[in-house]
């Protein structure tokens, strides 16, 4: 089973430069590629002269993640394709138990390993912590992770588990699934894409899981901070066109109406929080969910699965003090 390490890369060679060590020292038997999404920097001069080791892809243009990562893995042949962000540190043997799980079930489409924060190295991180859930109102969370509050890792979750969707900071997935789905969706540009695609797997029949055996350490925020609008904006529009493409036709649109309403909420919630560029970003998210709408409707795939839901109405419960 072959493997390669991509590592999709924007003006980030602090980032490259700080953690592509742990990558290549703790990753025998891997090949490594760095995906260039047309960085102004001098990280293409830098990874030559440092590591001539790694292989580098360099896409024309700065698509996002999304569609950068499907070009850049256009040129990559491997049975499994590891999508890692470049502020992630990686530990000693952290590929045996996910290659083993790839083995041994020849139905596991995608998994994702324990995700720690870098900077409190006993708290999960944000973006996956031990796997990621739904909600039937298609709110996403995850293990160690209830929207902004974060579990310490006290060996809750050192367990191997199925899981709903796979964090795209450090996604293993094997390559013929990958192209199966015809890769990401790239409307969404960045956020929640890795959610949209293992969603569309699940339809497909194919299984998504978590291994507590092997553990990295992620920044978070390195291109684009929760503080930003343009973050907020992509999480509401792609989160909806999510939804849009993948429930139920018995339950979307009763879910979407009143998802629709209950970001207006939102909206005036973020506006009060983080100031009233948040609010517009919320209401641009609206415009370009429905900007989409057709094209949207156009990729819901023949069947859909109704997920299994661990926790019903998660946000009214977290809000009301129920479920932290």
């Amino acid at each position: 089973m072959t493997i390669a390490i991509a590592i999709l890369n924007w003006n980030g060679k602090t980032w490259l430069e700080k953690f592509l060590p742990s990558v290549i020292r703790h990753s025998s038997g891997a090949e490594i590629f760095v995906i260039d999404n047309a960085s102004t920097d001098d990280s293409i001069v830098f990874l030559k002269d440092n590591f001539p080791e790694v292989n580098i892809i360099q896409n024309k243009v700065n698509s996002g993640f999304a569609a950068g990562y499907n070009e850049g893995l256009k040129l990559i042949r491997a049975d499994i394709y590891c999508l890692l962000n470049s502020d992630v540190e990686v530990t000693e043997n952290w590929l045996s138990p996910i290659i083993n799980l790839f083995t041994v079930n020849k139905d596991i489409a995608a998994v994702q390993p324990k995700i720690l924060d870098y900077n409190q190295k006993q708290k999960f991180e944000f973006a996956g912590a031990a796997g990621g859930l739904i909600d039937n109102l298609g709110y996403s969370y995850c293990r160690g992770r209830v929207f902004d509050d974060i579990e310490f890792d006290n060996g809750q979750y050192d367990d191997e588990t199925e899981i709903f969707w796979a964090s795209g900071c450090s996604l293993f997935i094997r390559s013929a699934d990958f192209w199966d789905m015809n890769g990401f969706d790239e409307r969404f540009f960045a956020h929640q894409e890795e959610i949209d695609l293992c969603w569309r797997l699940k339809n497909a029949g194919r299984k998504i899981y978590y291994t507590g055996k092997s553990k990295v350490y992620h920044v978070g925020g390195g291109t684009l901070n929760k503080q930003n609008p343009q973050k907020t904006f992509l999480n509401f529009r792609n989160n909806l066109t999510m939804l849009l493409k993948n429930l139920p036709a018995s339950k979307v649109f009763f879910i979407l109406f009143f998802r629709l309403n209950l970001d207006a909420y939102a909206a005036v919630y973020l506006a009060y929080k983080n100031g009233w560029r948040h609010f517009w970003a919320v209401f641009k998210s609206h415009v370009g969910f429905y900007w989409y709408l057709p094209k949207s409707i156009q990729l819901r795939q023949k069947s859909q699965i109704d997920p299994y839901y661990q926790t019903k109405w998660l946000i009214f419960k977290h809000f009301t003090g129920s479920k932290k």
